[in-house]
């Protein structure tokens, strides 16, 4: 079970810090990922990460603003986001799939979700 948290209304240039808690077994075999949709649009891939050994990977836009850590402790999955701009509203979902090499980037090959937690950011 994934259970989203974190999300809100801010404005642009703000930060956020989304929160993905994540129940079950074996989480270490796990890939993790972020997927973002907008009204009218697909669901789109965020970023990664490999809970194995925490290899993160980004969608291009997202590189250098937004960051993808796991608290092993806490069985929690963070997307931090920076320099927040309006384009970036949406619903963000928090996904989970059996490792088998590179982190997918295809929401198609994910198994699990979450409920999705909206962010909306004003300019």
């Amino acid at each position: 079970q994934l259970v989203e948290s974190g999300g809100g209304l801010v404005q642009a240039g703000d930060s956020l810090r989304l929160s993905c808690v994540v129940s079950g077994r074996f989480l270490s075999s796990y890939d993790m990922a972020w997927f973002r949709q907008a009204p009218g649009e697909e669901r789109n891939f965020v970023g990664g990460i490999r809970w194995s050994d925490i290899t993160a990977i980004y969608a291009d836009s997202m590189k250098g603003r937004f960051t993808i850590s796991i608290d092993n402790a806490k069985n929690t999955v963070y997307l931090q986001m920076n320099s927040l701009k309006p384009e970036d509203t949406a619903v963000y979902y928090c996904a989970a799939h059996w490792s088998s090499g590179a982190i997918p980037r295809f929401k198609t090959t994910y198994d699990y979700w979450g409920q999705g937690t909206q962010v909306t950011v004003s300019s």
